[in-house]
């Protein structure tokens, strides 16, 4: 048997090499391209205007971009399953409706209103969840139907943008600490929170059904209760967005949500999570956030008209969707060599 010459790596090994080095490139690319997109557009801002690298910026920023990522974080859950919750903006527009119409001074009755909205939201996910767990109605179509539901009780609560939302609720969420806002360290606390929930069961059990439902359930996992508890937190953000929203409009608006809905979509798909299930996160989804807010502001800074920013949007939408699809494309054929 002949001697191998020395120094000289064997072909497994070299395949082995390329291998990981292919994968870790798989899993880094879809969320170090909306990163990278991210980067970009701040140095454009910061070099179009002055202050954008201050703490007061960046407070300004997080404050614009909170209720969106707090719907796309719902959302993130959702498609993380393989589904899709149109009805957050029915849910959002009824809880600022509420909100408006029943804080009242503030003290114990606002509290005790900001624990029902929070509970509304729980359950009117939990129940788009159930129908599709039970029913196994499409995502699509069930939470379109629940969308127009909504809608249809914010108008009833509150026909027309207005109401009155306590002025001590207002300042107490826009206030700073430590020099950065409530919205900053309500960022920071929420990716606290998705480092912590995606290695809990509940965590691993959401992207294991939207990899495959069907090898989900042979392993052991309660699809029916996990897509319930996915859709039960989607509606669960969707009413804290709302209760953000509330202390920069300082009002209610009937129709307020549907703007959130197709953009809290783009911000997960921008951020690199894919369509299919199974794959990506929170850490795109808020890189895909803070995207479409400043898109608005570099627009803005250029002197462009503002009919561009959906162009924009939609061109890095599409560029997102591409990227996606090429990965999942390599993905699978890495795995069948």
């Amino acid at each position: 048997m002949e001697a191998e010459a020395p120094g000289v790596p064997q072909q497994p090994v070299v395949l082995a090499r390329r291998r990981s080095a292919g994968e870790v490139a798989l899993r880094v690319a879809p969320i170090g391209i909306p990163y990278l997109i991210l980067i970009v557009l701040v140095a454009i801002y910061g070099s179009l205007q002055e202050g954008v690298f201050s703490r007061e910026e960046l407070n300004i920023q997080t404050a614009a971009t909170l209720t969106l990522l707090l719907v796309a974080a719902g959302q993130t859950i959702v498609i993380l399953l393989g589904g899709i919750d149109l009805s957050v903006g029915g849910i959002l527009s009824f809880s600022t409706a509420l909100a408006a119409t029943r804080f009242g001074e503030g003290g114990s009755t606002m509290a005790v209103w900001i624990a029902l909205l929070v509970l509304i939201g729980l359950g009117a996910g939990a129940v788009n969840g159930f129908l599709i767990a039970h029913l196994r109605l499409q995502p699509f179509i069930v939470t379109l139907a629940t969308w127009s539901i909504w809608s249809g009780a914010a108008f009833w609560v509150l026909p027309t943008e207005g109401g009155i939302v306590p002025e001590s609720y207002v300042g107490a969420v826009n206030n700073a600490w430590v020099g950065l806002s409530v919205s900053t360290w309500l960022v920071i606390v929420l990716i606290g929170l998705w480092v912590w929930f995606r290695r809990t069961r509940l965590g691993v059990s959401i992207r294991a059904v939207g990899s495959s439902e069907t090898a989900a359930y042979l392993s052991g996992v309660p699809t029916a209760r996990v897509t319930i508890a996915a859709y039960a937190l989607s509606g669960l953000f969707a009413a804290l967005a709302a209760l953000f929203l509330i202390t920069q409009t300082a009002s209610g608006s009937p129709t307020v949500g549907n703007d959130f809905i197709l953009n809290s979509v783009a911000a997960v798909v921008i951020g690199g999570t894919s369509l299919f299930g199974g794959r990506g996160g929170l850490g795109g989804t808020v890189a895909g956030a803070f995207i479409l807010t400043l898109i608005a502001s570099v627009i803005f800074v250029l002197s462009i008209s503002s009919f561009y920013a959906p162009i924009v949007t939609g061109g890095l939408l599409i560029l997102a969707v591409l990227a996606n699809s090429i990965t999942d494309l390599v993905a699978r054929r890495r795995a069948y060599r």
